[in-house]
């Protein structure tokens, strides 16, 4: 059950999210005089602002007792004197949670890669997958949608059914999040025209923006969804947690000289078993603010996105409308069970052929907030 305690001064406001036994405390930080009109058990707030054009920023945490701890949860641009955000969603589809809309900066200067020279993007509201796709999940629509008019270029793998699957294509992972879709009752989103009238069930289409349906069905999430989920709002830092890493908090191969890896072991000792892949039960380490699991290790994740060599910003962002200047390549984030920590790194970006998969390529999905 959801509650709330309003603790309210200039700019500033105090709500509770009750989760899973914790609480999640959330206040408003604005720059002008504020008002909380209205605060709801769904998440959503209500305030009025004396200025527009200017910059709200909510900032959470699980712990007030000694005022310290507050991280920037999301960024609101206050486009009218009457403003309201919907923080958090009690009650998400199953195993998803709640990303909120609101402006992130996308990439960082930390580590001087010029493929992540910040840029400042506005994301809307999705769900996501707070684990990556398991195992037993993927074989769940997997054998339904071949079943169902699907075929697909890999069966995929997985070292147990709570395992993250993995050997999988970009084409696999797009097919499959249309076939969720449809077993669950929803709207497809990829289609293999522009008209948007054919459903990608089969081949290896490289599929344009304007062939998918944004708002209906599961589908992957684009690099800037995948990035601001990853950081929970915790921007400028190396990971979702912070600057530095260690194999307490995510699993990746250790070691290779880099100053802000605590860890020398090469393969996460309690994964290395002999037998690969070295990947670790979803869910594993902690999750960062927004709820998510492994956005760092484990297992790279394919997005949407054609890869470019550098940042889109600006509203929603979904990467070149067509065949991108690396050609067919899509983007993978979040480093994998055998990668080093620089890849691990929430601002690092990689890219890889959309028709290859191996023992460390899996996904997440994601439904627009909004869906119909």
């Amino acid at each position: 059950m959801n509650r709330f305690a309003t603790l309210l001064w200039v700019g500033f406001l105090t709500l509770s999210q009750a989760l899973a036994g914790e609480a999640r405390f959330f206040r408003l930080v604005s720059p002008a005089p504020t008002s909380i009109i209205a605060v709801t058990p769904t998440g959503t707030v209500t305030w009025t602002n004396a200025q527009t054009g200017i910059t709200c920023t909510f900032q959470a945490t699980t712990d007030i007792s000694d005022g310290t701890g507050w991280n920037d949860y999301v960024q609101v641009p206050v486009s009218s004197s009457n403003m309201t955000l919907r923080l958090f969603d009690p009650a998400p589809p199953a195993g998803m949670t709640f990303i909120p809309a609101g402006l992130f900066t996308m990439g960082d200067i930390l580590d001087g890669d010029s493929f992540a020279k910040p840029v400042t993007a506005y994301v809307s509201a999705v769900y996501m997958d707070v684990n990556l796709v398991s195992w037993s999940q993927w074989q769940s629509v997997y054998f339904w949608a071949t079943n169902h008019g699907y075929d697909f270029e890999h069966p995929g793998s997985g070292k147990a059914a709570n395992h993250p699957v993995q050997t999988l294509n970009w084409y696999d992972v797009v097919k499959w999040c249309n076939a969720r879709s449809e077993k669950d009752g929803r709207v497809p989103a990829y289609y293999t025209d522009a008209g948007q009238t054919v459903v990608y069930r089969s081949g290896t289409n490289d599929l344009m923006n304007n062939w998918v349906k944004w708002n209906t069905g599961f589908r992957l999430p684009t690099e800037a969804e995948w990035e601001k989920a990853a950081r929970g709002g915790l921007g400028g830092h190396r990971f979702p947690w912070g600057d530095t890493i260690s194999e307490s908090q995510a699993n990746y191969y250790s070691g290779h000289g880099y100053v802000y890896d605590l860890s020398n072991t090469g393969y996460n000792p309690i994964y290395n078993d002999g037998v690969y892949p070295y990947t670790s039960p979803v869910g594993t380490f902690a999750a960062n603010l927004y709820g998510l699991y492994d956005m760092a290790g484990n297992a790279f994740e394919w997005c949407w996105d054609w890869y470019k060599d550098s940042y889109q910003g600006g509203y929603d962002p979904r990467g070149p409308v067509s065949v991108g200047p690396y050609g067919y390549w899509r983007v993978i984030r979040g480093g994998g069970w055998y990668g080093y920590a620089y890849g691990c790194r929430v601002g690092c970006r990689a890219l890889h052929d959309p028709t290859y998969g191996d023992d460390s390529f899996g996904f997440r999905s994601v439904l627009a907030a909004d869906q119909p």
